[in-house]
């Protein structure tokens, strides 16, 4: 791996359309090897289905790792844009490569996953309790303050959310490709994002699309939407920071 300096780090200001290009590249260099990148996310699912099925562990295991499966994606893809064969065994490339400090990437989205779920939940609390008064009394008013404080508790999920996922969009691309330290990576990560607001708003819009439409086959169309949103991913990460 390449290091990066502080200079390097100055993410780029992209035209808004590359929101919608980011998709179209994506999409092309999927179909080089569109079969293995099905066969790659048809793997990474039941990971994660097996994963969710262990009682605390399994989910907290799947967060810490993230990082580390987003890291062998990039990988993969650098190579198979540079015109690499593509192989299932890529998966395991962020094992091999940087694990450490992508572990540490983990660490970081397992901390800011568990303030939110806290958060949220204090706020649920308060809306099913809201719930329970409202309940005993048959007051609307309350029925309806309950659900406020829900929808609030909802609304609070997202807006901490957002940040969260601006900061580990390039940084798990930074520390396999630059070896930028992940705390680093992270901060690099959610200025690009800033900085490119607009072009990730629209690239936003056609994940919505996107997403409706492959749920639609029994969900199978997420097949190849998660490889495609990973490779939007490495061409953004190119786009904006130029390597």
């Amino acid at each position: 791996m390449a290091e990066m300096n502080n200079s390097g780090l100055q993410p780029r200001s992209v035209d808004a359309g590359r929101g919608i290009s980011w998709w179209t590249e994506g999409w092309a260099l999927f179909m080089k090897n569109a079969g293995i990148w099905i066969v790659i996310a048809l793997i990474l699912v039941v990971a994660s289905v097996v994963l969710n099925f262990i009682p605390f562990i399994g989910s907290l295991a799947l967060t810490l790792l993230t990082p580390v499966v987003t890291g062998s994606l990039l990988l993969a893809a650098r190579k198979t844009e540079s015109g690499g064969a593509l192989d299932v065994a890529d998966i395991g490339l962020g094992f091999k490569e940087s694990l450490n400090p992508l572990l540490v990437l983990g660490a970081l989205l397992l901390g800011a996953s568990v303030v939110i779920v806290v958060v949220m939940s204090v706020l649920g609390f308060g809306a099913i309790m809201g719930m329970g008064v409202s309940g005993a009394s048959h007051s609307m008013a309350g029925m309806m303050a309950a659900a406020g404080f829900g929808l609030i508790a909802l609304l609070v999920g997202l807006a901490l959310f957002v940040p969260v996922a601006m900061a580990m969009w390039f940084s798990p691309a930074l520390v396999v490709f630059h070896g930028v330290p992940p705390v680093e990576a992270a901060r690099a990560s959610f200025t690009a994002c800033l900085r490119n607001i607009v072009p990730f708003l629209l690239h936003g819009i056609v994940f919505f699309v996107a997403a409706i439409i492959a749920s639609i086959p029994f969900g199978l169309g997420w097949l190849a939407l998660l490889p495609v949103v990973m490779l939007t991913m490495y061409i953004s990460y190119r786009d904006v920071f130029g390597s």
